[in-house]
């Protein structure tokens, strides 16, 4: 992977990578097509689809995460892919199945709250990967999506703290037509936990509405007040049990004392065993 793109950086051709791990959809197509339109027909889109076991916390699904080669080679093709790097776990940590591996990169500050506090070891899981397929495939930019947008903060510091020559790239979240954010566990959800599903984005158009009411009558909604609501909103949902909600500075990721226009509200919710996220800006 390395020789290959050297010799594409020698002809001056540029280099896109859109990291996934696998189990494709419609949001992915659209990182791809992003991906396209930054390095143009001649350059070179590589997708690399890898389940990564280091960002999966002990009782996480790692085991049952979706994996579809065939069908994810089938939309890289039909999506003007020109490469896909698949490695396996003895190409990216090697030596870790008999304790001969020490080396992580860990972000301090970013992955502290939210998911971080969720998933303690998540985030450490995610830099460490992410860096290792910097180096592997040596793309000149890579392409994220807005869904993760603390992981996108993270990996975006990683990048200016390190030194990595990668432009990163954000698109926005691709959506159901019913609202819900695309990711590849929704296909886990049963058909009740699919209809309640929505919800998620439902809710998180209704904390904007509120937080610009508050903001036109003076009365200010803190992180107690987001919470109560977001619970009031997600138990008539008889599947939904919500993990966390947060109003933060999208610059620092800091929590907001009082929520106020400007300010992203993140969510995650368990839908059975099926863990979804989503965030919003309150515009």
């Amino acid at each position: 992977m390395q020789s290959f793109s050297s010799e594409k950086a020698k002809l001056n051709t540029k280099v896109a990578l859109v990291p996934t791990m696998g189990a494709l959809h419609q949001g992915h197509l659209t990182l791809i097509e992003l991906a396209r339109k930054k390095v143009g027909p001649q350059g070179v889109v590589i997708v690399s689809i890898y389940v990564n076991p280091t960002q999966f916390g002990p009782s996480e699904d790692f085991d049952q995460y979706p994996r579809d080669f065939d069908s994810d080679h089938q939309k890289c093709v039909q999506a003007g892919v020109d490469l896909i790097f698949a490695p396996l776990d003895s190409d990216m940590y090697p030596g870790k199945s008999s304790g001969n591996y020490s080396t992580y990169v860990e972000e301090k500050s970013l992955g502290r709250t939210m998911e971080g506090e969720s998933r303690p070891t998540h985030f450490r899981g995610v830099t460490t990967i992410v860096a290792k397929l910097f180096l592997a495939c040596l793309p000149h930019v890579s392409v994220f999506g807005q869904k993760d947008f603390q992981q996108v903060a993270i990996i975006k510091q990683m990048v200016k703290d390190l030194n990595f020559p990668v432009e990163i790239l954000v698109s926005p979240t691709y959506r159901e037509s019913d609202g819900l954010a695309m990711s590849s566990r929704n296909k886990y959800l049963t058909p009740l936990q699919r209809r309640q599903a929505p919800v998620i984005n439902t809710l998180l158009n209704e904390v904007c509405v509120r937080v610009r009411e508050s903001h036109k009558n003076g009365k200010k909604i803190n992180q107690a007040d987001l919470k109560a609501f977001a619970e009031k909103y997600i138990v008539l949902q008889s599947e939904a049990r919500l993990d966390y909600i947060c109003g933060f500075d999208p610059n620092t990721l800091e929590p907001a004392k009082t929520l106020n226009i400007g300010h992203q509200v993140a969510i995650a919710v368990h839908f059975g065993e099926v863990r979804l996220i989503d965030n919003i800006c309150i515009r």
